[in-house]
């Protein structure tokens, strides 16, 4: 196997899981933080929330325009320009909203920032990890997105820890703390040794009309984005689960809701990332697609509000294939979709991260705020992945 200054592709693999840890610190820190930033910076709730929208719609922007620049500067550019900009995102948030008579101004600047470095990282680390020599590519797909899941778990637990023996306030030291990670990831992909999906042996380098006349990229398309829309709509109310279930506060809720959900996706993407060589890939997602549609109606039938949060469990270990399974098949089916492919599989994906908690809060929202109905009525998109799955098989038949 091919080396680079003593470093081997397993190297490049490791650094592309930690890649996906950098992306889910971007994503979960600054939540921890609403409540401070309210208190300490005076920033409105509802601006604060904005925040959130923000980092996504900048990620989504990325997601879209990133494949003809990383086109021209390669893998290893956008890399260590992604970790650049975490690091300097966290940075920023430590001073920056001091420098403005608005702190909101500053706490804005510093999320754009951020979020490219996260958006780039979603669109690169999959097609690097695909594109290393290396075999049971699924598998280590499947590593690859539980990484997300254990980095989510780490800022939560690690973040709670250190807020609870140095205090909230000194929430600025942890946020620079936080740039130890994409600091290591930005020393590791100096060194690593990159192939592209463009450049490798296969070539894959089709362009857009031959993904758009191609049948199977919209079918994967479709899969994505129920797989985001099947994810987002159960872990957006698990802290809610949490707080009724076990009557405990809305501070635990917050943190043992989304802690559940994410121990779950995690530990189901792991044991397809350790064991995908002996499972089969497709009977793998339609027994996950089984369990989640199971899930889904639990939440919406249980009266015992405890069963509904184990239930919230159950779904987040169901979804944890999704993603990464979609990723895979769209790489094995779609020779030539190449980095682009990739972009838009992480786009489509982004879009049903928000349109399965808004369509979940549209049912919300007509029912009166009935809870379990909105998430119920989300069952739909763990169904739709079951057909997508469905003709998947059937367009392999005819092939």
């Amino acid at each position: 196997m091919k080396k680079t200054k003593g470093f081997g592709y397993e190297t490049t693999i490791r650094a592309a899981f930690m890649g996906y840890v950098v992306q889910a610190v971007v994503n979960n820190f600054l939540p921890l933080l609403f409540v401070q930033l309210q208190h300490e910076l005076g920033i409105p709730l509802e601006r604060i929330t904005l925040l959130i929208t923000i980092n996504f719609l900048v990620q989504l922007t990325v997601d879209l325009a990133s494949p003809p620049i990383i086109a021209r500067i390669g893998y290893r550019a956008g890399m260590l320009i992604s970790n650049a900009c975490a690091m300097a995102g966290f940075l920023l948030l430590t001073w920056l909203p001091g420098l403005f008579r608005d702190p909101f101004a500053g706490v804005l600047i510093s999320v754009c920032v951020y979020a490219v470095g996260g958006g780039l990282q979603e669109v690169l680390v999959s097609p690097i990890v695909e594109a290393c020599p290396t075999k049971n590519k699924e598998a280590k797909m499947s590593l690859l997105h539980s990484f997300y899941c254990w980095g989510h778990m780490a800022v939560v637990i690690l973040s709670t820890l250190f807020f609870r023996f140095a205090g909230i306030d000194s929430w600025r030291v942890l946020a620079a703390l936080w740039c130890i990670v994409p600091a290591a990831d930005f020393i590791l992909f100096c060194f690593v040794p990159i192939r592209s999906l463009e450049s490798g042996p296969e070539g894959r380098k089709g362009g857009i009309g031959s993904l758009l006349s191609n049948r199977v990229f919209w079918l994967v398309m479709l899969m994505m984005l129920c797989a985001g829309a099947s994810e987002q709509a159960v872990s957006q109310w698990a802290s809610a689960f949490a707080e009724s279930g076990l009557g405990i506060s809305k501070q635990l809720g917050d943190l043992l809701g989304p802690l559940l959900f994410a121990l779950c996706m995690g530990t189901s993407r792991a044991i397809y990332g350790v064991r995908g060589n002996r499972l089969d890939l497709k009977r793998f997602m339609s027994v996950s697609v089984a369990l989640c549609i199971g899930a889904y109606a639990v939440i919406l039938l249980s009266p015992n509000p405890l069963i509904s949060l184990s239930a919230c469990g159950l779904a987040g270990f169901a979804v944890g294939i999704f993603w990464p399974g979609t990723f895979s098949i769209a790489a094995a089916e779609i020779r030539d979709g190449g980095t682009l492919m990739f972009a838009l599989l992480a786009l489509a994906g982004d879009l049903g991260c928000a349109g399965g908690p808004a369509a979940a809060g549209a049912v919300m929202s007509a029912a009166s705020g009935n809870m379990r109905l909105g998430i119920g009525a989300a069952i739909f998109f763990p169904c739709l992945m079951g057909l997508g799955l469905y003709l998947r098989g059937r367009l392999r038949k005819k092939a």
